[in-house]
């Protein structure tokens, strides 16, 4: 199974010939202090306020504005993003980042969180067994505009964030430049993320994150059939449903909120969970989604025998603009002609956020990538203690990737209609 997002920050300027630098440094971010507490510190915080507030946040108003869509976004590509962003900026921009990413609720010294930040990061984006991540962070500036040094060294080494010159005088060539970038580091599945370029531009981020995971049991394409699938019409439609017999993986019945969850491993330590709200219940557990309803399915969660489990194939992209959501999420002074961005070029409220752009892909398939048939098991529900079950997910559903180690979610999202893109 493939996940990407894409994440772009297009910032506009006014005057830009009229430069002012401010003789400081980022003065505030200091030396990174290495060390297990900060890091402590930093998981504690992802726990219990950062990835799960705003993933949960956006994910409602993405809700109700667009209550018939399918939905797919990274959490974890969005606070990145605004991660990076806050190295750069200052006054009132600043607090107001910070305060959305709950940076000053801890009583920690911003460095050690920004360094906390950097470890999670890099931790997740490290080829190998465990999270199989691939990353791009990249500012174009400008070409005329001076970078600041302080701001390159820091973004680097703690967002692996990389910044390049662009003629913005020339939308055109600006334009393939950055997408040929995205296209490039997302292996060609997003090919154009920025199209309406124009001279005004003065600096554009972009941050692109794409998941690949093997199901430690995966599906087998040949038990694949078409099976019913129930839209909001009650109009049944017919798509591609993967099918697994007689196996044993955690499972929760929340009878409270009415609705199913499972949860299902891939080979290395993330795992996916699959939310299915009874008919007519989506919207009170859309409502119920915080950090505490998450922390109960987790806990509740346990190994159940299924006899059959079956879970549609499908293949989504969306595309949002988050500037009004995160402007109601707290970050408002960004999209202003107050916003002040001068700890990335020395330059003071020429800088205008004109708009956050994310793009999401997820494809499902069953054996995830290049599965092993090697790897497929079966149970015998001759030893099964519980009487087998049949957990279909026939009718629209929620799904939450997340790293279990620290509750980060890296994608989530809402399955409305398998059949559209």
């Amino acid at each position: 199974m493939a996940f990407s997002a894409a994440l772009v920050l297009l910032l506009s300027g006014v005057c830009p010939a009229v430069m002012c630098f401010s003789g400081g440094t980022l003065g505030r971010h200091t030396a990174v202090q290495k060390g297990q507490d900060a890091q402590k510190q930093w998981h504690s915080l992802t726990v219990t306020s950062l990835n799960t507030d705003i993933a949960f946040f956006l994910y409602k108003k993405m809700a109700l504005k667009i209550p018939h869509k399918n939905i797919v976004f990274s959490p974890f590509a969005i606070a990145n993003s605004l991660g990076s962003l806050s190295l750069g900026a200052k006054g009132k921009t600043l607090q107001e980042i910070l305060e959305v990413l709950k940076f000053n609720r801890t009583g920690t010294p911003e460095a050690d969180i920004h360094q906390g930040f950097g470890h999670l990061f890099q931790s997740l984006s490290q080829p190998g067994d465990q999270i199989q991540m691939s990353t791009g962070n990249a500012l174009f500036v400008e070409k005329h505009l001076k970078i600041l040094t302080e701001f390159k060294e820091k973004a680097r080494a703690l967002y692996q964030a990389e910044a390049f010159t662009a003629d913005f005088q020339q939308p055109c060539e600006a334009t393939k430049l950055i997408n040929d970038y995205v296209r490039k580091q997302t292996q060609g599945k997003i090919k154009e993320l920025v199209s309406d370029l124009d001279e005004k531009t003065f600096m554009v981020m972009v941050n692109d994150i794409i998941f690949t995971g093997k199901w430690r049991v995966p599906f087998d394409p040949k038990d694949t059939f078409m099976g019913k699938f129930i839209l909001d019409s009650s109009r049944p439609v017919k798509v591609p449903m993967m099918k697994m017999e007689n196996i044993s993986t955690p499972y929760f019945r929340d009878e409270e909120l009415k609705c199913t969850v499972i949860e299902l491993n891939y080979t290395n330590n993330v795992k996916a969970m699959f939310i299915l709200p009874d008919q007519g219940k989506m919207q009170e557990v859309e409502a119920s989604l915080q950090t505490e309803t998450l922390r109960k399915w987790r806990k509740s969660l346990r190994h159940r025998m299924i006899d059959e489990l079956h879970l549609p194939k499908f293949f989504l992209s969306q595309h949002y603009n988050l500037g009004k959501l995160l402007s109601e999420l707290g970050i408002r002074e960004l999209f202003s002609t107050q916003a002040d961005l001068s700890g990335i070029t020395g330059a003071k409220k020429i800088i205008i956020a004109s708009e956050i752009v994310h793009t999401a892909i997820l494809n499902m398939t069953e054996p995830g990538t290049e599965a092993d048939a090697d790897t497929m098991f079966k149970y015998d529900f001759l030893s099964a203690k519980i009487k087998p079950t049949i957990v279909s997910f026939e009718g629209k559903f929620l799904y939450i990737l997340i790293v279990p180690s620290s509750e980060f979610i890296l994608f989530m999202g809402k399955v409305i209609n398998p059949l559209e893109n």
